[in-house]
């Protein structure tokens, strides 16, 4: 006797959920539910009670978007290129996550490379980029030489280029507030870690830690200054030029360093010195990376935020891509100075 063949959903039978399904489950057209789901600008004249009723119903349902049949639809490829200074360093890692986070919610990939300041490495990486079909940019203290093909958003490039919209912290800002600290805490003679030359961000740094000094009546003294060099994203990147100051025999009773690695850095060759901190000498980092609040002593620090800024990058490039906003040369973000045990006033 054979046995009867049982219909089945061609849905169920794949184990897929189909546009079409949600569609019908919430009773909409499937151009309706599209446009939700795909957050396109036919969206913005769906009431938003309706859009909750489609995100729900897909949530529920496990719907999951054929994003090759989406692009071949569109031809388009819902991808971005991020260009970086190097993969994994403390600085990059948290940017990274802000704009991972967005592109997620988003439904747009993302292609990573890191250059490491070779100029000739950057521009071979954004020509594959292009050729692989990005529709935009995201560079991370990339120094860009030349207007790029695509839109681009740059965190952290201090380069006005037709194009690209740059994503800058506001430098005299942050140099006050560390400043006005280390001055109301009594601080005098202040020794300061100049960025490395491949740092997009020392020239504008040093430049304002220079105004705000003359402002705030601080004399930068020549043997008190040093210079990093190299790329070195650990805290070796400011260990030996710590060592550099100290051996100069000037005293200094704080200071300044170029980010939190390098202060990681210097605060390990001061003790490995026999001096305390913040008992014999105060430090001043920069970023506020997530280490900065756990070493000993937990570090005082202008805090760029980061991951934030990440998510800024990523948004701004896609309202770009999708028309839905003009093109803005500069957003400036604000920093924010986080107190905590490597700063204390001077020893009498």
């Amino acid at each position: 006797m054979k046995s009867a063949k049982r219909k089945t959903d061609p849905g169920k039978k794949t184990g897929t959920v189909t546009l079409k399904s949600v569609a019908a489950h919430v009773g909409l057209t499937a151009s309706t539910v599209s446009a939700v789901l795909n957050n396109s600008s036919a969206a913005r004249s769906v009431p938003a009670h309706t859009k909750q009723r489609v995100l729900t119903a897909a949530n529920e349902l496990k719907y999951r978007p054929n994003f090759l049949a989406r692009s071949l639809r569109a031809n388009r490829t819902y991808t971005i290129g991020v260009i970086l200074e190097e993969i994994g360093d403390a600085y990059g890692s948290m940017v990274m996550s802000g704009v991972e986070h967005y592109l997620k919610q988003h439904n747009f990939f993302f292609l990573t490379v890191a250059h490491r300041h070779d100029h000739t490495l950057l521009d071979t990486y954004s020509t594959m980029l292009r050729e692989r079909g990005v529709e935009g940019f995201i560079t991370v203290d990339t120094l860009l030489s030349e207007e790029p093909s695509l839109p681009t958003v740059s965190v952290a490039g201090h380069r006005s280029l037709k194009g690209v919209t740059n994503i800058v912290l506001d430098h005299h800002r942050a140099a006050s507030l560390a400043l006005e600290h280390l001055v109301e805490l009594g601080h005098e003679k202040i020794a300061f870690m100049k960025g490395s030359a491949v740092s997009s961000d020392t020239d504008a740094r040093w430049n304002a830690i220079c105004e705000i000094s003359k402002k705030l009546g601080i004399r930068i003294r020549p043997e008190l200054v040093v210079q990093l060099e190299g790329a070195d994203s650990t805290p070796n990147l400011g260990y030996p030029f710590a060592q550099r100051l100290l051996a100069r025999k000037q005293p200094f009773t704080a200071l300044f360093a170029y980010n939190d690695i390098s202060a990681i850095g210097s605060i390990c060759a001061f003790q490995e010195a026999g001096l305390r901190v913040p008992q014999d000498l105060s430090v001043v980092g920069f970023d506020d990376i997530q280490s900065a609040g756990y070493i000993n002593p937990p570090l005082t620090t202008v805090r760029q935020p980061l991951q934030r800024m990440g998510e800024i990058a990523a948004r701004t490039l896609l309202e770009r891509i999708e028309g839905r906003i003009k093109y803005i040369s500069e957003i400036s973000i604000e920093p924010e100075l986080v107190v905590r045990k490597s700063t204390a006033p001077p020893s009498r």
